[in-house]
């Protein structure tokens, strides 16, 4: 039985997706830590400490696939992209690709890769995401009062094409616009704002 649980789990082993793994920690950013783990089909992971359970996430089809795209266009992290020049502590970056026994990464603060600072900016953004979610889940749950910055964020992230992943947070929008809890501003902007991302959807 034990030699059939070791074949089962190498065979499962050897036919798991590949995935990113990025990590950027910044002492004094807010957060000072992040990490996000990505698989082709979207399923994504976010967390703000080592040790915290994770957020999830889906990613769209098209974004999934221009994430693993550039990674492939990066070799899956084998070579540096480290710019080497003398700039400011940008926070320390790492991007790992983990596929069965294959596993690389590379280490940076700044790049002049394009590729990279691609690829950088999709974690960046699912980062900006995952927080003003954050910022408005537990608005909800704790402060009534500041659902309508909370709700403000959002509209920014969408406005500015920063947003992803928006039907994780269209049933947080739903609930404020629903609850006559909130203040009608409040409300309406989050009615607006889903109505928006639902159109958008559709077209």
């Amino acid at each position: 039985m034990k030699l059939a649980a070791l074949l089962a789990l190498a065979s499962a082993l050897a036919f798991a997706a590949p995935k990113i793994v990025y990590t950027k920690t910044f002492p004094g950013s807010n957060p000072a830590y992040v990490e996000i783990t990505i698989v082709p089909s979207g399923d994504t992971t976010y967390r703000e400490t080592p040790d915290d359970d994770p957020e999830t996430l889906k990613l769209g089809a098209e974004s999934a696939a221009a994430i693993f795209d550039l990674a492939a266009r990066l070799d899956h992290f084998k070579h540096p992209v480290e710019s080497g020049l003398k700039v400011a502590n940008l926070g320390a970056k790492v991007l790992r690709w983990e596929d069965g026994e294959e596993n690389h990464e590379v280490k940076f603060n700044y790049s002049l890769d394009e590729n990279a600072r691609t690829l950088h900016d999709w974690f960046e953004r699912i980062t900006e995401s995952e927080r003003v979610y954050l910022i408005l889940k537990r608005a909800i749950r704790h402060d009534r009062l500041g659902v309508n910055d909370a709700v403000i964020a959002v509209e920014t992230e969408w406005n500015t094409h920063r947003l992803v992943a928006i039907e994780q947070i269209l049933p947080l929008l739903d609930q404020v616009s629903g609850n006559e809890a909130f203040m009608h501003i409040a409300r309406e902007r989050a009615a607006q704002t889903a109505e928006a991302m639902r159109a958008k959807a559709k077209s």
